[in-house]
């Protein structure tokens, strides 16, 4: 029922993706600029140095000795490209101050990137919420601008969180799958992608779980940051289970319909799938949301979900909008 009502939510606010898709695309142009201005001199210098040419025109003159048949001219081919890489490896020893720095930088731009990226998921969570509630259809930079001292916050906490926790699992499961697996034979290297796959979805799918309530809390429930926070952690006669079970679904739909996106379309479907994906997941919080605390809410223009039990709203709720 909640998947079902999900995707009625999601067709309903599907404007929002265009939103979300100019807004991310600002965002990508700004972040590659800057990714850019770091990472060129980097570049520029480790391919122009001597050691980087002498690597490449070896590995060119030991291929084209290989095609066409000249075993004898591969041994001192083969020398002048260790000294080569040996060389390089020296290289970049002696200027890891100014590479730390780099990956700093890129570090930098890129949970900068993450948090204007979560402003934009709040707005849209707004978004979706006016229209889930009210039927109302807010304009999304209006939304933004008016939440953004809470969006903010919510991101400053989440967006570290978020970040620390992707780049701890995902390194335990490439560490866990490919290097303690290593000693099998390389067939069975399909496997091992498969394993890998299988993990990061339900690594996603928990950290989803336990953040699920989190802006639903904020955007409907009116609560705190504290609060919020405490609460999306407390997964107490939340239907864990079941939830988990829908966001696993969720993202392998989500993984490859994006993947047929790029593969099939060469991309071009993607700049609307990529920003689609982050819609629907929001709009399952907000209906899990919506179901668990018997709150009715709107999946299209004529459709009310009413709960079975009806809350009546108290005196100070109706004057306080809840």
């Amino acid at each position: 029922m909640k998947f079902r009502h999900t995707i009625h939510v999601f067709i309903d606010n599907f404007a929002v993706t265009y939103k979300q898709l100019l807004y991310r695309l600002v965002i990508a142009l700004i972040a590659i600029g800057l990714y850019a201005a770091i990472l060129t001199p980097f570049v520029n210098a480790f391919t122009g140095s001597p050691d980087f040419v002498s690597l490449t025109e070896g590995i060119k003159s030991f291929l084209k000795n290989l095609v066409e048949g000249k075993p004898t001219e591969l041994g001192p081919i083969t020398e002048q490209i260790k000294s080569a890489f040996q060389a390089l490896l020296r290289l970049i020893s002696d200027n890891r101050g100014d590479i730390a720095w780099g990956i700093a930088g890129v570090v930098t731009v890129h949970v900068v990137e993450r948090f204007f990226a979560g402003l934009g998921n709040y707005a849209t969570a707004a978004v979706i919420n006016d229209r889930m509630a009210l039927r109302a259809d807010s304009p999304f930079m209006v939304t933004l601008i008016r939440n953004f001292k809470q969006a903010s916050l919510y991101n400053l906490i989440y967006v570290p969180l978020s970040l620390a926790y992707d780049y701890l699992c995902f390194t335990l499961l490439y560490f866990f799958v490919f290097r303690l697996l290593a000693m099998l034979p390389f067939v069975f290297l399909v496997v091992e992608i498969f394993l890998y796959i299988t993990f990061v979805v339900i690594t996603i799918a928990f950290k989803m779980v336990f953040t699920t309530d989190w802006l639903p809390a904020l955007i409907r429930g009116k609560a705190t940051q504290k609060k919020a926070f405490l609460y999306t952690f407390d997964r107490r006669r939340k239907n864990t289970f079941n939830v988990l079970s829908n966001f696993i679904v969720l993202i392998i739909l989500v993984f490859a319909i994006n993947v047929a996106a790029i593969v099939f379309t060469f991309g071009v479907a993607a700049l609307l799938t990529i920003p689609s994906s982050y819609v629907i997941l929001l709009c399952f919080e907000f209906v899990n949301y919506y179901d668990r605390e018997e709150l009715k809410y709107f999946i299209d223009k004529k459709t009310i979900i009413k709960p079975e039990k009806e809350h009546v709203p108290t005196r100070e709720e109706f004057f306080k909008g809840e």
